[in-house]
């Protein structure tokens, strides 16, 4: 990574700015679930199966829902995301780290706003991103469609080509490297997150520049080397 030329610090949320070890996500995958299940008037195995095949053809379940069940998609924000933030650690250590980075920072993801913004304040990070370009702001059009990351440097004066983008689902990150962006894929150990998460997808991650397990970790040899 060429450190003097990057001043654009983009980050996912969910599962990158905090460790996966949390198992956070699982809440609002189960709260997807009740919700396909509620809406669509099915069982409880069907609505898994709507909710993976969803995901794998569309990018999110909410995507597929707006395109074949008519969902509101706020209605769906609004209740998948109606979760207990309690388990959340502060983390003391990353709010210097990210401090410390020269340039803008930024959050990218595929959730909305009010929900990014009380995971931020619940890490103990507010403050410190410039933007947050949610799924709302691209029409709920998600990750990794390229119309989501052309809406994030619509919205922003991001160069990607001065940019590095962190984020935790490795496909998230090949549309940012067609683009030119240095990207870091934070390695948390679940298989979606793999760069060949689908049998049907032979990626042999040549779009990831690097890989970490640890956000912080990672950061601090970021943050030591600018200051050397």
């Amino acid at each position: 990574m060429d450190l003097e030329k990057i001043d654009h610090w983009i980050f996912d949320l969910d599962n990158t700015l905090y460790p996966s070890r949390y198992a956070f996500f699982d809440q609002i995958s189960a709260r997807i679930t009740q919700y396909v299940q509620r809406h669509l008037g099915c069982n409880l195995d069907q609505a898994k199966a709507i909710q993976k095949s969803y995901f794998i053809e569309y990018g999110t379940t909410l995507n597929g829902l707006m395109h074949n069940d008519d969902v509101d998609p706020q209605d769906y924000l609004h209740y998948v995301h109606d979760i207990d933030l309690s388990i959340l650690d502060e983390a003391p250590k990353l709010a210097p780290l990210i401090q410390s980075l020269p340039g803008k920072k930024y959050i990218f993801t595929n959730g909305d706003t009010p929900y990014a913004q009380r995971v931020i304040e619940r890490l103990g990070l507010d403050g410190l991103f410039d933007s947050i370009c949610d799924i709302c702001a691209s029409d709920y059009r998600p990750k990794p469609e390229m119309i989501a990351y052309q809406t994030l440097l619509n919205k922003t004066d991001i160069d990607p080509l001065r940019a590095v983008f962190f984020e935790d689902m490795a496909r998230n990150l090949e549309t940012a490297k067609s683009l030119g962006m240095t990207t870091v894929w934070i390695d948390g150990g679940s298989d979606w997150g793999r760069p060949n998460w689908n049998d049907q997808n032979d990626s042999k991650g040549n779009f990831i520049d690097a890989t970490t397990d640890c956000i912080e970790t990672f950061l601090t040899d970021i943050v030591t080397k600018i200051g050397n």
